[in-house]
C-alpha cells in the first residue's frame, strides 16, 4: 500500500508507476473508466478477445465464470451506468486483472467505493481473484490508512 500526502504526491508517483509497468497493469480508477455503451462482460472480456484472439463464446463463458466467483454473474448484461457502486468496482477489477501477469493497481479504491466504511470488502474481492493477479499496489491518501485497517506501527 502506497499511502500519501497530497493529490501532487500521489499523481506523480502513479504516473512514474504506471510507466514502469505500462505492458503488464491493470488499473482500477475512475480515470479508467468502463465502457458504457458495452455490457459488463464485453468490458470484461475486451482484453483477452483482443490481445488472446479469445472468441467471443469463450471470452463470455470465461467472464461469466470470474463474475460468478464475485457473486456477480447478474452483471454481465448490465451497463456501466446502471451499476452499484460495488458492481462497478468488481467490473474494474475484473477488466484489470486480463491483463496477463497483471500488477494491479488501485487508484484511491475510496473513491470508487464511496459508501463503504472500510476496507473488508477490497480485500475479500481480491482474495477471490488472487489467481489472476501477479501483483497488487493500493494507491491512496494517508488519511485513509485506516479504513485499510492499517496502523503507524504497519509498513506501507
Amino acid at each position: 500500500m502506497r499511502l500519501f500526502e497530497s493529490e501532487e504526491d500521489l499523481q506523480k508517483e502513479l504516473q512514474s508507476f504506471i510507466l514502469a509497468h505500462k505492458s503488464r497493469l491493470g488499473l482500477v480508477s475512475l480515470d479508467a473508466p468502463l465502457i458504457s455503451n458495452l455490457s459488463i462482460w464485453s468490458n470484461i472480456a475486451l482484453i483477452r478477445q483482443y490481445h488472446h484472439n479469445m472468441p467471443k463464446h469463450e471470452a463470455r463463458a470465461f467472464t461469466e465464470d470470474l463474475l460468478r466467483r464475485l457473486g456477480m454473474v447478474s452483471i454481465a448484461e448490465k451497463r456501466n451506468p446502471s451499476l452499484t457502486t460495488e458492481e462497478r468496482f468488481c467490473a474494474m477489477l475484473l477488466r484489470a486483472s486480463m491483463v496477463r501477469d497483471a500488477i494491479l493497481v488501485l487508484d484511491r479504491p475510496f473513491n470508487i467505493l464511496t459508501n463503504l466504511r472500510d476496507g473488508h470488502f477490497i480485500m475479500e474481492t481480491l482474495r477471490k481473484v488472487d489467481d489472476l493477479i501477479a501483483e497488487t499496489h493500493i494507491f491512496d491518501y494517508s488519511w485513509e490508512k485506516e479504513r485499510y485497517g492499517a496502523t503507524d506501527d504497519a509498513e506501507d
